[in-house]
């Protein structure tokens, strides 16, 4: 027992140093959503786990994993900021987009080249909502893997421009309650008092904000809330 806890506290230091590293690297090196990733983002970012994971268990030299991970980190760093700075090395190392369907035809060699087959293709057009694909004039595999759709003039959707439409300009929504607390921050950001959040709660049946799981103001004067809903349905 005497020589277990002492190693066990190494083992959670060591862990910790690694959370630690991998949090600086990440912001070091951005915040990407898995979508927006290109194949030496995901394969970096593979490789700074299973090195992370290392270092957590590596309680003789836990230098040679910290070094590595470190390298990888500011290696990831330095390939951002060149295709930054460079077209040819950004197409080079992160890919061009493929037509992969223009004006009804099919690019077969894109495909091969993008190594989809048909069914995946089929696939991606599915869950971008086209299930016709007469209705679509082009259809290009982006560097990301995401697959992007124009449809045809007379297949898509109507604009209000189309329609001689002059809708009013929405604006984003600002939450002023979250899980029963007033967000004052927000409310006096916006130029709102809380008093006139209380108003509009209670001409909405609300006693207070505690009753409330959100609430959000459209930037004019409307204010959206959700009850606290305490059962699952």
């Amino acid at each position: 027992m005497s020589e277990i806890l002492p190693q066990a506290g190494l083992t959670a230091l060591t862990a910790l140093l690694s959370i630690v590293v991998m949090f600086l690297l990440t912001k070091l090196m951005g915040t990407k959503q898995v979508s927006q990733m290109t194949m030496f983002d995901y394969v970096t970012g593979i490789t700074v786990g299973s090195i992370a994971a290392e270092l957590a268990t590596e309680l003789e030299e836990p230098v040679k994993p910290l070094t590595a991970m470190v390298v990888y980190g500011l290696v990831a760093v330095l390939i951002s900021i060149i295709t930054c700075k460079s077209l040819k090395l950004r197409a080079w190392i992160t890919g061009k987009p493929l037509v992969l369907l223009e004006d009804g035809v099919i690019y077969r060699k894109n495909l091969k080249k993008a190594k989809l087959d048909l069914n995946e293709f089929l696939t991606y057009c599915r869950i971008g909502g086209w299930f016709d694909l007469s209705q679509l004039q082009t259809a290009v595999l982006e560097h990301n893997g995401s697959v992007s759709f124009l449809p045809k003039e007379k297949d898509r959707p109507a604009t209000p421009t189309d329609l001689d439409l002059s809708p009013k300009q929405s604006n984003l929504q600002t939450p002023f309650i979250m899980d029963g607390q007033l967000l004052r921050d927000n409310i006096r950001q916006a130029g709102k008092e809380e008093a006139w959040v209380h108003r509009s709660l209670i001409r909405q049946g609300y006693q207070n904000e505690e009753e409330v799981f959100l609430a959000v103001w459209d930037g004019n004067e409307k204010l959206t809330v959700f009850p606290m809903n305490k059962r699952t349905p």
